[in-house]
């Protein structure tokens, strides 16, 4: 009864961290008025879904039909590791350049000199797959 309630309180977090993501990706575009680069795009095209797909599955109470946002997850991290890269590796900026209307290696924000808005959506993809990792490796050992 435990390791479901963990699992429960785990996914709520997941959802949680979903909906943080979205609504600061909507704030920055609505309110601050930041139009999103193409590579923007694609983390917002991966990272969506998961407030629907994590929200049926804490309402579900059903880890199991949450695989889908896992794998959105993951890619979400490489295409936002991938993005940072470009802001911050010398060698990538240049690419970076011609990404499309907005440039990808645009910085509209950068606290502490390494906070980006590619940052903050790829830490909100890796806290979301680590823990769903966690779920899961957490069902192996108690199957």
């Amino acid at each position: 009864m435990e390791n479901a309630k963990t699992n429960e309180t785990l996914l709520m977090i997941i959802w949680a961290q979903s909906v943080a993501a979205v609504l600061g990706s909507l704030f920055f575009s609505e309110v601050l008025g930041y139009v999103p680069c193409e590579l923007c795009w694609v983390q917002r095209i991966l990272m969506y879904p998961l407030v629907i797909i994590y929200g049926t599955s804490l309402i579900k109470k059903d880890v199991s039909i949450a695989l889908p946002g896992l794998v959105l997850s993951s890619i979400g991290a490489v295409v936002s590791i991938y993005h940072y890269m470009v802001q911050k590796v010398p060698a990538l900026q240049e690419a970076g350049g011609s990404c499309g209307a907005v440039p990808c290696n645009t910085e509209y924000v950068n606290y502490f000199g390494f906070v980006t808005i590619p940052f903050l959506a790829g830490s909100a993809f890796i806290i979301i797959t680590v823990l769903h990792i966690f779920i899961l490796k957490r069902r192996k050992i108690n199957l």
